[in-house]
């Protein structure tokens, strides 16, 4: 069933107090990726590019293939987002059509979760299980280790681009060496791997297991691949507005308190006048403190809406209410409608039936990252002289200007709540499955 997750939508961000860190992890560009290894190996996270398959049999073309024109869409990012204390390697493939012609229709966005099983990591995490089921018996004081990043891949390997080290994304979650159990001799190895590996992949590289060179893959169109960093969302704490305590506050209804006029004019024109979209302030404020951002990341989250519309009333729906009161004697005032996260309207995984939950979105900067991104090839690849005939051509007619861009202001990706690996051809050993994007555009 569903799940409601009970966060009040307000309008106000006052109930954010000192400054914290999130949950919300998120994606921003870190530079051009050129290395063959990292651009085949499905591990690093990518804007652009193409993809780095991860299952072993490669997925049809038409996954990649706009559900309006039939085009073959670019990639639009790529994330490697394993589950914790799950046996299979899992990566996210997002991919977007640029076609004008496509914009602000379903199917221009689609998004596919891809597994594989990992046997040699499947083993480390059976052993840390029983390590750790035989210390909660030992003692019922023993600490747990935090939830580490879910982007992190934790392999010893050489320092990775841009200084990211051990971990395409993030820093290694820090541990709590578990205490020894008594009568029983210390492994070396056994200890290692449960301390080490938490959560992440450790001595594994998961390179692509299909190769796309001779396939319709590799000559789909792409956007030049940047590497795809991460970072934590902090949130500063609100201006808080000091009013003295000999302050007085006036009402405009106190202006007739007992002459029974209608007042209510007096607040049409602030109300007429400016037509301010409050969810879409809410998002403004909440993206500019860290402004670079790409991609928005939380596993069984809460999406963070672009504006007031229909994908909004949908995720944050109005509570029923009594209705209002149609004559004076009745007349009462109503409190401000609170509206609650709630996933409801979310249809289930159409393979395993399980409810559907947040994983991640994109946002309005990675349109203009990828157009940077297009422009600095470009104007390497043209000369001054031919710049100059293309846009003569164009100005005369002689050739189609077929105007491309993307208008969405996020994309909202829901994935598997079980993540579930149900595949016609490979069992339960690896998977390539749609999962359901809600997209938010740009007015």
């Amino acid at each position: 069933m569903p799940s409601i997750v009970d966060d009040d939508w307000s309008d106000s961000d006052d109930e954010i107090g000192a400054e914290v860190e999130t949950a919300v992890l998120l994606g921003v560009p870190d530079g051009i990726m050129e290395t063959e290894t990292d651009i085949k190996d499905a591990a690093v996270s990518r804007i652009g590019g193409h993809p780095a398959i991860l299952p072993s049999r490669e997925p049809p073309f038409s996954s990649s293939q706009c559900k309006i024109c039939s085009y073959p869409m670019e990639l639009l990012v790529q994330v490697w987002c394993p589950v914790e204390d799950s046996p299979m390697d899992r990566a996210l493939y997002i991919w977007g059509c640029s076609r004008s012609a496509c914009q602000r229709k379903d199917g221009s966005v689609r998004a596919w979760r891809a597994l594989r099983y990992n046997a040699e990591y499947a083993a480390k995490l059976a052993k840390k299980l029983a390590k750790k089921q035989a210390q909660q018996k030992a003692s019922s004081s023993v600490k747990t280790a935090p939830a580490t990043n879910p982007f992190a891949m934790q392999a010893k390997s050489t320092p990775g681009p841009f200084g990211l080290g051990d971990h395409v994304f993030g820093q290694p979650a820090p541990t709590v060496a578990a205490p020894a159990i008594e009568d029983e001799p210390e492994d070396t190895c056994d200890t290692e791997s449960v301390t080490s590996d938490s959560s992440a992949h450790s001595l594994i590289i998961a390179m692509a297991s299909t190769t796309i060179d001779d396939s319709p893959w590799q000559a789909a169109p792409s956007f030049p691949p940047l590497y795809l960093s991460t970072t934590s969302e902090y949130l500063p704490p609100p201006p808080k507005t000091k009013i003295s305590q000999s302050a007085h506050i006036e009402d405009p209804t106190d202006e007739y308190p007992k002459d029974g006029k209608d007042v209510s004019w007096a607040f049409e024109p602030y109300e007429n006048s400016l037509e301010v979209d409050g969810v879409f302030d809410r998002f403004t404020k909440r993206v500019s403190h860290t402004g670079e951002q790409c991609l928005r990341y939380e596993l069984k989250g809460i999406p963070l809406p672009f504006s007031s519309d229909k994908v909004f009333d949908r995720l944050f729906p109005f509570p029923p209410q009594d209705p209002l009161p149609v004559t004076k004697a009745a007349f009462k005032v109503v409190p401000t409608v609170r509206r609650s996260y709630s996933t409801t309207s979310i249809p289930p995984c159409p393979a395993c039936k399980a409810a559907r939950v947040f994983e991640c979105q994109l946002m309005p900067n990675l349109i203009n990252v990828l157009r940077a991104s297009i422009k600095d090839e470009d104007t390497q690849k043209l000369t001054d002289e031919q710049r100059m005939k293309v846009v003569q051509e164009v100005l005369q007619k002689k050739v189609s200007s077929d105007k491309r861009g993307m208008e969405w202001g996020t994309c909202m990706i829901f994935s598997c709540e079980k993540d579930c690996c149900v595949d016609d051809y490979s069992g339960d050993k690896e998977c390539w499955r749609e999962e359901l994007v809600l997209v938010q555009w740009d007015d």
